[in-house]
């Protein structure tokens, strides 16, 4: 962001006063809503030493022109303020607002304004800028908190938090949206989000953006068409390789999404003892029994069929509800090697692929995705779950290069990542996804896309944006517990009608994609 920033100060001219002067008016804005809404009352701007407390000076002068009482402190150093920021407190003085030092005082304020720390935060918070934060923290729910930029202590990239961090009722966030509003902790500190687009540019020679976050529009301008002379046989043949004794939900569920996403047909490879339940369970897709183990499971002996079955199909889904067994995990290994078609792995279908073994896939032809959550993406690496958390956005990256794949990593705000290095961050769905088969469902969707001709990269960020999108209606409608996978399956043909009613060109205020710098 700070690239963006010179470029747009230094290559395209505009002045960095005129930008936090902007920044400053949308703060502004956000912040007379939310003191509207509270009631009424002062208004505390805490500002730090750098070029985001210049920022908060701004709010304050412009609220208290318009008759807002507002008070101003300033943790931190007034000798340190440079350029814009140390201009801006003078400027707050002159219209008599003083600056107060010393330790904040938070009683009175109905909304704080968090100005302490932007985007160039690197280290643990301590001394007094802690204390304020322990005390902004503390002042909640009784004041409403506005964040600009980013909540004061959150790293801007990964979402973590640098030792104690602060929690928004809204983040303005200034330009772009940043990495860490969207993973997890930093979504839930950063309250609601408000892209503030102040006029600093999106992109710059030899800068290259982190990853994108699509909007609701972005999505739907990649939705597959359907073209009116479509037929079944235009949209798609999709082969889900799934189940055994004891899961054939799962099998039902993934087939179930990549016809509820579009695709044409849908074929379920099951071990044959199963077939007859899925038969009666899936009306309106096809089975294939193949050969299995005496626990239910895929033996190994049907290779030579799903490689054939593979062949005729456009698509392929491996590995939901297929099991550990041995023979099972040999069998998906050596079906993923000669699959020749685009393949999602799923669930069991990655337990074989650990560590060394993910060059297997790396050596595929045809487009791979997997799709774990962060304790499969743990397995892959070999690392600890914890440190996928810490840094999913990295981890995901590294999975997609060490297995030649695009990588959806599931959980709260998905990470997709592809071997090339594009990168994109899904803000759809919440804990109303919580719930067991919903990552099936999710893995049909994926594959109903690829087989509708979708990028392998778009299928599974799309996949996660639509995905998440029909939980988040549900959630709407019902509340965030109870939703059943087979309840988001049905939800998706509507959330699809509703990003499609976007792209016919409804009203929406933001761009097709937003790039996170």
């Amino acid at each position: 962001m700070r690239a963006l920033d010179r470029h747009t100060i230094e290559t395209l001219g505009v002045p960095g006063a005129l930008l936090m002067e902007s920044a400053g008016r949308a703060v502004a804005e956000v912040v007379l809503a939310e003191r509207a809404a509270a009631g009424g009352g002062p208004v505390l701007v805490v500002c730090g030493a750098g070029n985001n407390g210049g920022d908060g000076f701004v709010v304050a002068r412009l609220l208290h022109a318009i008759g807002v009482p507002v008070r101003v402190a300033l943790v931190g150093e007034r000798r340190k303020l440079r350029g814009d920021a140390a201009a801006n407190a003078e400027r707050v003085e002159r219209c008599g607002v003083a600056i107060e030092a010393g330790a904040l005082r938070t009683a009175g304020a109905s909304v704080i304004v968090d100005a302490l720390f932007g985007t160039g935060l690197a280290r643990d918070v301590a001394g007094a800028p802690a204390a304020a934060i322990r005390r902004m923290r503390a002042a909640r729910p009784a004041a409403r908190v506005v964040a600009v930029d980013l909540p004061s202590g959150l790293d801007a990239d990964t979402g973590q938090v640098h030792a104690i961090a602060v929690q928004a009722d809204v983040t303005v966030t200034i330009g772009l949206p940043k990495p860490g509003l969207v993973l997890e902790p930093g979504r839930s500190l950063a309250g609601r989000v408000v892209v503030a687009r102040i006029g600093i540019a999106d992109a710059a020679p030899g800068v290259e953006g982190d990853a994108v976050l699509w909007s609701a529009r972005g999505a739907a301008e990649r939705l597959p068409g359907r073209p009116s002379h479509g037929h079944k046989g235009s949209f798609g043949h999709a082969l889900v390789v799934a189940g055994s004794r004891g899961k054939t939900g799962a099998a039902a569920l993934a087939a179930e999404g990549a016809a509820r996403i579009g695709s044409g047909l849908v074929t379920i490879a099951c071990p044959a003892s199963t077939n007859e339940i899925l038969e009666v369970k899936c009306t309106e897709m096809m089975t294939a029994p193949v050969a299995d183990t005496p626990d239910g499971g895929l033996a190994s002996s049907a290779l030579a069929a799903l490689v054939a079955l593979a062949r005729e199909r456009d698509v392929v889904a491996l590995g939901p509800g297929v099991g550990r067994e041995a023979e099972t995990q040999k069998l998906v290994r050596s079906f993923a090697e000669r699959c020749a078609r685009p393949l999602v792995i799923d669930a069991d279908g990655l337990f074989p692929f650990a560590r060394d073994a993910l060059t297997a896939l790396k050596s595929r032809k045809a487009a791979t995705i997997l799709t774990p959550h962060p304790g499969e993406a743990a397995r892959l690496l070999g690392v600890p779950a914890a440190e996928i958390n810490r840094d999913r956005v990295g981890a995901a990256r590294r999975l997609a290069t060490e297995a030649g794949s695009v990588v959806l990593l599931k959980g709260a705000a998905s990470v997709i990542a592809a071997p090339d290095g594009r990168t994109a961050l899904n803000p759809t769905g919440g804990p109303v996804l919580g719930s067991g088969g919903t990552g099936d469902v999710l893995t049909g969707v994926v594959v109903g896309l690829l087989a509708q001709g979708v990028d392998a990269f778009e299928a599974a960020a799309l996949g996660a944006w639509v995905h998440g999108f029909a939980g988040d209606r549900l959630a709407a409608r019902r509340g965030e517990s109870g939703v059943l996978a087979s309840d988001v399956a049905g939800e998706l043909p509507e959330a699809c009608a509703a990003l499609r009613e976007i792209a016919r060109g409804a009203a929406e205020p933001d761009a097709l994609a937003l790039p996170f710098p």
